[in-house]
């Protein structure tokens, strides 16, 4: 069983940046890929960007592919997105979420375990 808990999201000029943080629960968390989901209001939740259980492979959407760094610190059980140059569009509930299965790079919901209960992203113009 793994917890989540996101933080670091908050209201932002376009253009600004910020860090969210995902906090997992359990000692087994480094045998987990993670990754980073959000959903604008209306609309349906989109991939944002994984991790490898190690740290080593990191994967983007085209939407944020040198905007954003997903990262992780295994000692600290915890996963960051990094979230530069934000947009008006960025705006959404970020979730992090787990996936259990030993591989990494998956997009969609129903590849990860385990989620958080998100926090929200505004950007403003």
């Amino acid at each position: 069983q793994v917890q989540l808990v996101e933080s670091g999201g908050g209201l932002v000029p376009a253009g600004n940046s910020l860090r969210l943080s995902c906090a997992a629960s359990g000692r087994t968390f480094s045998r987990y890929a993670m990754g980073w989901f959000r959903q604008a209001p209306g609309k349906e939740r989109e991939f944002v960007a994984a991790i490898s259980w190690s740290g080593r492979s990191t994967y983007y959407a085209d939407s944020v592919k040198g905007r954003f760094t997903i990262s992780r610190d295994n000692a600290k059980n915890t996963v960051y997105l990094q979230m530069n140059s934000l947009k008006p569009e960025d705006t959404a509930v970020y979730y992090c979420a787990a996936d259990g299965s030993g591989y990494d790079n998956r997009h969609y919901l129903d590849d990860y375990d385990y989620w958080g209960q998100g926090t929200q992203v505004t950007v403003s113009s």
